[in-house]
């Protein structure tokens, strides 16, 4: 019973492979959209499922209902750090799939997709025991991570576009 969220996700994910490998023809395009896959598999297993890797290792976490923490701040630490890194690549994907998407609407996506990411953390622990624990403190790292990884995808969208204008200059 704890493992039919990975089940699930193995299967969405294989079947999504499959769909790319057959329906994308432009190289580039597949590779990209693969490395995107491979990205969003992992976040998945990492958020969704009993996996835990803690910087060294992966191991199984016990079976249990996690904890709820909606008031205590603890924005600082190594946990906190790799929860920014672990959503800067999604900001970046959004932002480059959305060009005109403002930067503003792209830190309420964050907060937004923090919250439902713990939100659903929560109601997994509790159906399928996979003692994932919901904190306020992971809903502000993820949002900081998509807000950075869109400021990222910014910068380079605005240097190629400068490139190609002065190129044009000359």
């Amino acid at each position: 019973m704890r493992w039919e969220p990975f089940r699930i996700i193995l299967i969405v994910a294989t079947l999504s492979c499959l769909v790319i490998l057959v329906h994308v023809r432009q190289p580039q395009a597949r590779t990209r959209q693969l490395l995107g896959l491979g990205y969003l598999f992992g976040l998945s297993v990492i958020l969704f499922t009993p996996l835990s890797f803690d910087g060294t290792a992966i191991y199984v976490m016990p079976a249990g209902v996690g904890q709820v923490n909606l008031s205590r701040l603890y924005l600082h630490g190594l946990g906190f750090i790799e929860n920014i890194i672990l959503t800067i690549p999604l900001g970046w994907g959004i932002k480059r799939h959305f060009h005109h998407y403002p930067l503003l609407g792209l830190g309420l996506t964050g907060l937004l997709v923090g919250a439902s990411i713990q939100s659903l953390q929560y109601f997994m622990s509790q159906h399928w025991l996979i003692n994932r624990s919901s904190d306020i403190n992971d809903v502000i790292a993820n949002a900081t991570g998509i807000l950075i990884g869109g400021l990222v995808a910014a910068v380079f969208q605005f240097l190629a576009q400068h490139r190609k204008t002065s190129i044009t200059d000359y």
